[in-house]
């Protein structure tokens, strides 16, 4: 069962990406390939082919591998609502809501969830590529593990660790993990990778060689800083480049998108970040909404009414409302069109206390959150113009209200999603991917007064998966992490 799995010296240290470019590039060579990671958390969500739910990078892996996403390639995940708490996802559908005290006492059977399913992936490839999670060198959560050393002694796997030297303490970071690591966790790490260096490579020998002498691990290669992985979807917000918009020559669209404390498929947003038309920035928390910004976006959130209430703390819904007064765009993704509503109502108390709160009153409708959650692939046409969209659907609540009447978009069945205020400026819908489609985009950005230069996301993304393929191909030792994972 040849697999491999690679775990990190931290959290961002580009395991996912890492794992994106081998996926790729074993793929390349013929091989049936898949994703896996036991345990992920994140609220950058994507559906799988059988219409559950995984985390954003392992989607993005299994197209790397050119294969449909599957609940199996991500069984275990975790959508945080608050800092203590988040929802339970296994294998794609929503297990329960737990507080993070109470996730070690479901460990154990929730390793047995990820072991089934890592073995049902590895009986249809010729090699599995796993991600860990956080880093193991976190001895405080080792017991009953099932992201990193507890599932690759499950699971009898090989472990490759990577360190990113943009951090600054790569040498400490590797070498600290081998110095906490107890001596059957540090059996299990054939090499160690050094990754996103900068600059003159030669220059760095001396420290891959004390990384080497300090840990005995074998040294598999330095992947450089890639400009390609910027224009992957990111996984977790920390990514994100904050900072409003710069505000660029001539003509271009200037859009400025909330960052909500929850902010989640933010990578709805990336088509419009490589847009040379559209100057594109997040609004960080503590700084108000240009008032010579076009369009504000209302992204997707996990927790709307919070997020609703984190907003009104900032002062955003004062800016929003000027901004519309003004004749200004606002549109709303998901969490963010629920807010445009008249009214938020949560009677089962899913977010919080039960109740229900004022929305920024700018679309005639009010949504009510349920436990039955929206999880599909969604496609069709834009109402107005006829563009064509495609996209997906993940969200709790439904809904309803005169504003409806005039929807933003038709799926595919003809039936209408979303709403359009009376003067077209404020609009929303539940669909993510609504930028992907480059007629979408373009139509979307005519709207609001915006041009674009045309063409489907999707080839941007194949671009950076093949572009990363190519720099780990020449970066690390193939040959050598072949034969660690048996092949």
């Amino acid at each position: 069962m040849p697999a491999l799995m690679v775990q990190g010296c931290g959290s961002d240290v580009g395991k996912s990406t890492l794992v994106a470019g081998l996926c790729r590039v074993f793929a390349d060579r013929g091989l049936a390939v898949r994703p896996f990671k036991p345990q992920n958390m994140s609220n950058n969500a994507a559906v799988a082919r059988e219409g559950g739910e995984i985390g954003r990078a392992q989607a993005l892996q299994a197209r790397a591998c050119r294969v449909e996403p599957s609940v199996h390639m991500n069984p275990v995940l975790l959508k945080p609502q608050s800092d203590v708490g988040a929802q339970l996802i296994v294998r794609g559908r929503l297990a329960g809501e737990l507080q993070a005290k109470d996730f070690v006492s479901r460990k154990a059977a929730l390793l047995d969830v990820a072991l089934d399913s890592f073995r049902r992936l590895a009986a249809e490839a010729d090699l599995v590529l796993v991600e860990g999670a956080g880093s193991p060198a976190e001895t405080n959560l080792r017991a009953g593990d099932i992201a990193n050393m507890g599932f690759a002694h499950a699971a009898d796997l090989p472990v490759v660790l990577a360190g990113d030297i943009e951090r600054g303490h790569v040498i400490a970071a590797l070498v600290g993990a081998h110095a906490v690591l107890d001596a059957a966790d540090r059996a299990r790490i054939r090499g160690f990778i050094v990754n996103k260096f900068r600059g003159e490579p030669s220059l760095f020998d001396a420290g891959r060689r004390d990384i080497f002498a300090r840990t005995g691990w074998r040294d598999l290669g330095m992947v450089p800083w890639s400009p390609a992985a910027r224009r992957l979807p990111a996984e977790d917000a920390v990514a994100l480049e904050r900072g409003a918009p710069a505000g660029a020559a001539g003509r271009a669209l200037r859009v400025a998108a909330l960052l909500f404390p929850h902010i989640a498929n933010f990578d709805d947003l990336d088509p419009l970040r490589a847009e040379p038309g559209v100057d594109f920035g997040f609004i960080e928390p503590g700084r108000a909404i240009p008032g010579d910004v076009d369009l504000v976006i209302l992204p997707g959130t996990k927790t709307t009414i919070a997020d609703l209430a984190f907003l009104r703390g900032q002062g955003w819904d004062i800016d929003i409302a000027a901004h519309a007064r003004r004749g200004g765009g606002v549109l709303g993704l998901c969490g963010g069109y629920q807010m445009l509503g008249r009214r938020i109502a949560d009677p089962l108390g899913l977010e919080g206390p039960a109740g229900e709160v004022e929305g920024l009153g700018l679309l005639d409708l009010e949504t009510t959150l349920g436990k039955d959650k929206v999880v599909r692939p969604a496609s069709g046409a834009l109402a107005e113009g006829g563009a064509a969209y495609s996209g997906y659907e993940i969200h709790a609540g439904v809904s309803r209200g005169p504003a409806l009447g005039r929807p933003l978009l038709r799926r595919s069945d003809g039936s209408g999603e979303g709403a359009v205020s009376a003067d077209g400026r404020i609009a929303g819908a539940y669909v993510h991917g609504l930028f992907d489609r480059g007629s979408a985009r373009e139509a979307l950005l005519a709207r609001f007064g915006g041009t674009s230069a045309g063409g489907d996301h999707d080839a941007t993304v194949e671009a950076a998966l093949d572009a990363l393929a190519e720099t780990v191909a020449r970066s690390l030792d193939i040959p050598a992490l072949e034969r660690i994972a048996g092949l």
